[in-house]
């Protein structure tokens, strides 16, 4: 097994950690235990104002109509779940970054041209794949009326920086699937390529040596694509615990 996959008992460690300074710092997160069951998974909920771009992004049917580049993606399933068939794709490309140069007076609003502003409720859950052995997020989003978004408006709420950025990045699809503890339809940033952009995070504070927390470094990564901020104050004052480089690469 490569040394930078994360294993369920490192993930539940980092995910302690995570919770600890979540309640310092009243960020809202919490650990949902599954009744009859030693599983369980990180949760929070956050409010957001979002514009839906009303022109659609995205050829879903495969037909090539749309400007956007448009790709078909088969991934294996999570053992904790199976996936369904409609997800979004992106042609990827390493050389670029995940996250894409933000400005700096964004106040997290998104504003795409041609679409209608709302409030949504996201609620994001982050679980552990044991079959690609890294973090998954899952998330749904609802307006406040309780209509559930198709994955055409969650896909169009991204942040348009963002949107671009997911055309040239491993992060490059969202799925629709059955949630594996809840049995719920949640939307997925599929894991397949996770342990590709986490190497160079594991590798970096290896060589140092510094402290890392697996799951909070991979969550600054996946969690803004889909409008999940994590604050800086989270990187300071790591346990030194979370160090997870300590076994040498292969």
């Amino acid at each position: 097994m490569s040394w930078c996959v994360l294993d369920e008992q490192s993930f539940c460690h980092c995910c302690q950690l995570l919770l600890q300074r979540s309640q310092q710092l009243k960020d809202g997160w919490s650990w949902e235990g599954v009744q009859g069951s030693l599983d369980g998974y990180l949760k929070k909920t956050a409010l957001r104002s979002v514009v839906i771009d009303s022109s659609p992004v995205w050829d879903l049917e495969g037909s090539g109509s749309q400007s956007e580049p448009h790709t078909s993606c088969h991934s294996r399933p999570d053992q904790q779940g199976q996936e369904t068939e409609q997800a979004v794709c992106a042609a990827p490309d390493d050389s670029d970054s995940v996250r894409g140069d933000i400005d700096d007076d964004d106040d997290g609003v998104c504003t795409v041209s041609g679409g209608s502003s709302q409030v949504l409720q996201y609620e994001y859950h982050i679980l552990y794949s044991c079959s690609y052995g890294t973090p998954v997020l899952y998330f749904r989003a609802v307006t406040l009326e309780g209509r559930s978004l198709s994955l055409e408006e969650v896909w169009s709420s991204v942040h348009p920086n963002f949107r671009l950025r997911l055309q040239h990045s491993p992060l490059n699809t969202i799925t629709l699937q059955e949630h594996p503890l809840l049995g719920q339809p949640f939307f997925m940033l599929h894991p397949c390529r996770t342990e590709e952009f986490m190497r160079p995070v594991l590798q970096a504070a290896q060589d140092q040596p510094r402290p890392v927390n697996y799951v909070l470094s991979w969550l600054s990564v996946v969690g803004p694509l889909v409008g999940l901020e994590v604050p800086l104050k989270y990187s300071t004052l790591l346990h030194p615990a979370a160090l997870l480089g300590s076994t040498e690469p292969d």
